[in-house]
C-alpha cells in the first residue's frame, strides 16, 4: 500500500511537472509571436532618427504624424476599401460555391463524382507562382485583365479546393436518413441545401472563412500582375511602396505594416471563439 501511495505521489510530481512545462513552452510561444507585433507597434510612433538611436527600447517622443503620411503617401483609402471589396466577395463566392459543390459530392450518388471531386481537390497541390504566368495570359486573352471580375474570379478559383476538401468531409458526416426524409417528403435538393446543409454547416464555413481571409487580404502577387490601374488594386500593394525611395523612412514603413495587419488581427480578436469553435467542430464530423 505504501509502495503504491508513492508511485502515485510520484506519478503525480511528473504530472505537474510536465504541465508546467507545456504551459512555460506555451508562454514562450506566445511571447516570439507577440513581441515582433508590440515591437512594429512601439516602433511606428518613433521619427526616423530615433528609430535609428533607439532600435529597440520604447519611443522617448511619441508622435502620430507617421500614421496620417503613410496613409497619403500610400492612398489607402481606395486600397483598404478595395482589399475589403476582394476579400468579402471572395469568401462569399468560395463559401457558398464550396458547400454546394461539396453537398453534390457527398450526398448524391454519380459515377463522375470522384473524378469530379478529385480533380477539385488536386487544386491543393498547385501554387500560385506556377499559375501567374498561364492567369496572366488568359486575362488578356478573354479580356478581363485590369477588371474586379479578372481578380475575383482566380481568388475564388484558388479558394475552392480546400473549401471543397474540407465541406465536402464536413458534410459527409450529416447523416444521409436526414437528406433521404427530405427527398421523400418532397424537397428539393436546392430546398434539402438552403434548409438543412448551410445551418449544420456553419461550423466548416467559419473555418472555411477564416483560413481563407489571411490569405485573400495579404494576397499580392496576382493582384499586381492582374490589373494596372490604381484604383483596382489593394493594401498589399500600396505597402510596397514603403520599400522603394521610402525604405529609410522607418517610421512612416512601420506605420504603413501596422495599417495592414490591423484588420488580420481586428478579426482574429473578434472571432477567436469561432475559430476555435469551427476546428474543433470540422476535427470531429472529418
Amino acid at each position: 500500500m505504501i509502495g503504491t501511495a508513492g508511485e502515485k505521489n510520484i506519478k503525480n510530481e511528473f504530472g505537474y511537472i510536465r504541465q508546467a512545462l507545456v504551459h512555460l513552452l506555451l508562454v514562450g510561444f506566445a511571447c516570439l509571436t507577440l513581441l515582433p507585433l508590440a515591437w512594429l507597434l512601439f516602433s511606428s510612433f518613433k521619427t526616423t532618427t530615433e528609430f535609428h538611436l533607439n532600435k529597440l527600447g520604447l519611443p522617448v517622443h511619441w508622435t502620430t504624424i507617421n500614421y496620417p503620411m503613410a496613409w497619403r503617401i500610400g492612398n489607402f483609402t481606395v486600397l483598404f476599401v478595395n482589399s475589403l471589396f476582394y476579400t468579402s466577395v471572395t469568401l462569399g463566392g468560395v463559401i457558398v460555391l464550396s458547400l454546394a459543390a461539396s453537398f453534390a459530392f457527398a450526398k448524391i450518388k454519380s459515377r463522375a463524382t470522384p473524378f469530379l471531386h478529385g480533380s477539385f481537390v488536386i487544386g491543393l497541390m498547385l501554387t500560385i507562382q506556377s499559375l501567374m504566368v498561364p492567369l496572366f495570359l488568359l486575362a488578356h486573352w478573354v479580356g478581363l485583365y485590369d477588371t474586379r471580375l479578372g481578380v475575383l474570379i482566380p481568388y475564388i478559383g484558388l479558394g475552392l479546393p480546400l473549401g471543397i476538401y474540407l465541406c465536402t468531409e464536413f458534410i459527409r458526416g450529416i447523416p444521409d436518413a436526414l437528406v433521404e426524409s427530405a427527398r421523400i417528403d418532397g424537397a428539393s435538393y436546392l430546398g434539402i441545401f438552403t434548409t438543412i446543409i448551410v445551418p449544420m454547416a456553419r461550423p466548416v464555413a467559419t473555418t472555411l472563412a477564416i483560413l481563407s481571409f489571411a490569405g485573400v487580404w495579404n494576397e499580392f502577387m496576382l493582384i499586381n500582375i492582374l490589373v494596372s490601374r490604381e484604383s483596382l488594386k489593394s493594401l498589399p500593394v500600396g505597402m510596397m511602396r514603403f520599400s522603394g525611395a521610402l525604405a529609410s523612412d522607418y517610421g512612416k514603413q512601420f506605420a504603413a505594416l501596422v495599417i495592414g495587419v490591423f484588420p488580420t488581427i481586428v478579426f482574429y480578436l473578434f472571432f477567436h471563439k469561432k475559430i476555435t469553435q469551427g476546428v474543433f467542430a470540422g476535427a470531429v464530423k472529418g
